[in-house]
């Protein structure tokens, strides 16, 4: 008995998933492995910012428009005020976007900063307030990322909805007068 074959979707950037997924399991390992066997807390303090900033500019400024079609970045406006922008590919790039990428860029996003609060509360629990401060940078930085790219996404589909609100709109204002037009003689 023959049984159907599955077809599995592959990686569309195998390179940039190994990217996205590298930097935050090099960030964390460092601490955790040389919290447990070294004592430095300057060197854990530094290497594991540095490796946490590579992966927030990695995410934010590759993989996130690689894998999910996305950017966006703050900017402080002439009052003082901050301003979102947000950039997305548009609906039918979007799309076709492969859904492996996707999801593999969402959880380790979400999974990650999950990391970060566990080893907060560990930190928090042996009382060590110096390795809270590097738990609480590598969080913020892995949480600027997930509400800058929620942002985002939402944007974009707010973005998608009125596009194709608008095109719907369009068409059937096409219609009616082609039709009028033709039934007038126009």
């Amino acid at each position: 008995m023959d049984r159907p074959q599955v077809v599995s979707e592959n990686y569309a950037n195998p390179i940039t998933c190994l990217f996205h997924v590298l930097f935050k399991a090099s960030a964390l390992a460092f601490y955790i492995l040389f919290s447990l066997f070294v004592k430095s807390f300057v060197i854990i303090f530094v290497i594991t910012v540095l490796l946490a900033a590579l992966d927030f500019w990695v995410v934010k400024n590759v993989s996130g428009r690689i894998l999910v079609g996305l950017r966006w970045w703050n900017e402080i406006d002439d009052d003082g005020n901050s301003v979102w922008k947000f950039e997305c590919l548009d609906g039918e790039s979007l799309a076709r976007m492969n859904k492996k990428d996707s999801w593999l860029f969402w959880w380790t996003l979400y999974l990650n900063a999950a990391a970060w609060i566990i080893l907060g509360i560990f930190s928090l629990i042996r009382l060590e307030a110096d390795y809270l401060l590097v738990v609480g940078v590598c969080l913020t930085l892995s949480l600027a990322n997930i509400v800058g790219f929620t942002k985002c996404n939402k944007d974009a589909k707010k973005n998608i909805r009125a596009f194709a609100e608008n095109a719907a709109q369009n068409a059937i204002t096409s219609r009616i007068t082609s039709s009028l037009q033709s039934a007038f003689g126009i």
